[in-house]
């Protein structure tokens, strides 16, 4: 796409959320001239990262008129990528070994990404943009421009006019909850991933553990530490998947899906075995959700695809005033973040343009088409998986930023591979050092680090 003609505007730009995707674009957006306001709920930076013990009082987060709690971290979390791929490209996420509170580990707790992030906005300046304990309301369009109510922790009210809103506010917060026939008549207790913070609670317990990716892999290992037994229903198997995993107390099996649930407190498995469990905890994902948005009926959420969206970022016909940045999942998040905010702030500035609403809409129908050609259900539209790199070189293109680096992309392949095959030990024992030199080399060259490399290698 060619740059635009026009001279550089700067426009007033709010951005909802102070995780790593809203510090990242309120930097960009400030870098290309923007005046940025930054709505946090929390009374920090950090998002998603900011642990707290505290759980919802309904455990499946059902409940309408429940409490939310937006963290969803667990008190063992530790980051299932190296840290080199993990950071900004200019501020790259490597140990600090000028605090000995910090944790140096290749992949580190989740107390550091949270003080990585923090050093961010101390490093440029970020906070002094963030209005802090102030929780978005509703964001709809009025006459070309944004109209956002907030309302701060002490009941103040705000009714405020933008020229482009930027929702930063994560997808990590409103449980999906897994369907099993019979579960309303099985009597044990019920959890999703997002209130699990110890293990504890499942002390000699057996716990069914209904996931096998990132947080399912994590936890039902965390709680085979205490419990009696734990067995994984992954829907990633095959039907007679029957298995015994390698784990210290020996005592944690993966089958395949459950079939059903019975009120005697029997699961039986796709596998036909059954279990008499106490515990079902669901590791199966969020659904996306912006109840402060009102679009006159335009933007909807069908089965988890967040629809229009032109490359998972501008809504064809309320673009550029309304852009999404951090929707699709992928390993290089804060890369993602980004490459996204750099787009929507060349974008706003008119630096770059973007094509007509018809040709955008054009381009979203043809994605989602070519997902619906291959099987693929809409549920899965914004996980990029093996294509991230392809999606974000080609958004960075879009706006002339660089491509994402060699080493960057081969250590989430890697680093997943390993995942797979190795899970009890990933994390502390790696095949890729190669990469890590050539990432430490290119932080030297660029001077992005004090240290020599070989201070790490």
């Amino acid at each position: 796409m060619a740059p635009a003609q026009n001279p550089i505007s700067s426009q007033h730009v709010v951005v909802i959320g102070a995780g790593a995707a809203g510090l990242v674009a309120a930097r960009e957006l400030s870098r290309e001239g923007h005046t940025v306001v930054v709505l946090e709920r929390e009374k920090e930076v950090g998002g998603l990262w900011i642990y707290s013990p505290r759980a919802e009082s309904d455990p499946l987060s059902l409940d309408p008129t429940r409490s939310i709690v937006h963290s969803s971290v667990y008190e063992s979390l530790r980051t299932n990528l190296p840290r080199e791929c993990m950071g900004f490209t200019d501020f790259p996420f490597v140990p600090r070994f000028d605090d000995e509170s910090r944790d140096s580990r290749r992949y580190p707790s989740h107390m550091e990404v949270l003080a990585y992030l923090q050093d961010f906005a101390r490093e440029f300046n970020l906070e002094e943009m963030v209005r802090f304990e102030t929780e978005v309301v509703r964001v709809e369009p009025v006459n070309g421009k944004w109209r956002v109510w907030s309302k701060t922790s002490g009941g103040v009210s705000h009714d405020e006019i933008f020229d482009a809103v930027v929702v930063c506010s994560g997808h990590y917060t409103e449980p999906n909850v897994a369907h099993i026939p019979g579960i309303k008549s099985w009597p044990g207790k019920q959890i999703h991933s997002h209130n699990y913070r110890v293990p504890g609670p499942f002390e000699n317990e057996v716990v069914v553990v209904i996931g096998n990716f990132a947080s399912g892999a994590d936890i039902s290992r965390d709680i085979a530490k205490v419990a009696k037994e734990v067995h994984i229903a992954s829907r990633a198997s095959e039907s007679d998947t029957y298995e015994k995993l390698p784990v210290p107390r020996n005592n944690l099996w993966i089958h395949s899906e459950i079939d059903t649930a019975y009120e005697d407190g029997s699961i039986v498995f796709k596998n036909g075995k059954v279990v008499y469990a106490d515990s079902i905890v669901y590791c199966t994902g969020y659904k996306y959700r912006f109840t402060f948005l009102e679009t006159n009926g335009y933007m909807n959420i069908d089965e988890n695809r967040v629809e229009h969206l032109y490359k998972h970022v501008f809504p064809p016909a309320l673009s550029p005033g309304l852009s999404f940045v951090g929707l699709p999942s992928m390993g290089i998040q804060f890369v993602m973040f980004e490459i996204q905010s750099k787009w929507v702030a060349a974008v706003l500035s008119r630096r770059v343009t973007l094509p007509t609403e018809d040709k955008m809409m054009e381009d979203s129908s043809a994605w989602y088409a070519s997902l619906d050609a291959v099987g693929i259900p809409k549920r899965y539209t914004h996980k990029l998986g093996k294509i991230q790199s392809e999606y974000l070189n080609r958004v960075a293109e879009e706006c002339g930023c660089p491509l994402v680096e060699h080493w960057r992309n081969q250590q989430i392949v890697r680093g997943y591979q390993r995942l797979v095959s190795h899970p009890e030990t990933y994390r502390d024992e790696w095949d890729d050092n190669d990469l890590m030199e050539e990432a430490y080399e290119d932080f030297a060259r660029k001077k992005l680090i004090s240290f020599h490399p070989s201070h790490i290698l």
